[in-house]
């Protein structure tokens, strides 16, 4: 089944820009994804590519790019960013490992392996990668002015 993923990208897009981190810190966002595609060379080997998403089917491979900036005039300090993972995507991680995840909509958060998840019959499980809702950035250090940077994860469209 071919899911067209602009819809929810648009959505994640809308979500995940505002109030990510701390207006007070005139800190900047940005998102972009990507479907990763391995493709076949002319000389018969492959390469992974990143493309635009047009339409994408389970199993393909997203990867999100949150881009930050700090483009007010004093560092930026102890601010988050926070990206809500879109329903039809499975998490995979992020580049860093720094993140915390929630896996309840954002109500609690920490590292996947300290968190449950309950079923809707009750059932109380460790939480896994499948579960998480929602991934955050803290950052306790500082940003020094027009200092940037980029945040990635990775997920698999369900």
């Amino acid at each position: 089944m071919k899911i067209n993923i602009l819809k929810h990208l648009a959505i994640f897009a809308a979500l995940a820009i505002p109030g990510m981190a701390m207006a007070a810190n005139n800190v900047t966002l940005s998102s972009d994804v990507f479907v990763e595609r391995t493709v076949e060379k002319p000389n018969g080997t492959t390469a992974v590519m990143l493309e635009a998403p047009e339409t994408v089917i389970p199993g393909d491979n997203l990867v999100f790019v949150v881009k930050y900036k700090n483009v007010g005039s004093t560092p930026a300090t102890d601010f988050s960013v926070t990206n809500p993972l879109p329903k039809a995507v499975a998490f995979n991680g992020t580049s860093d490992g720094t993140e915390i995840v929630s896996v309840d909509g954002g109500k609690k958060w920490g590292s996947l392996s300290a968190l449950t998840y309950t079923r809707a019959n009750g059932e109380v499980r460790p939480a896994l990668m499948s579960d998480v809702t929602h991934i955050k950035w803290k950052f306790n250090r500082s940003l020094s002015v027009g200092s940037e940077g980029k945040l990635v994860f990775r997920g698999t469209v369900r």
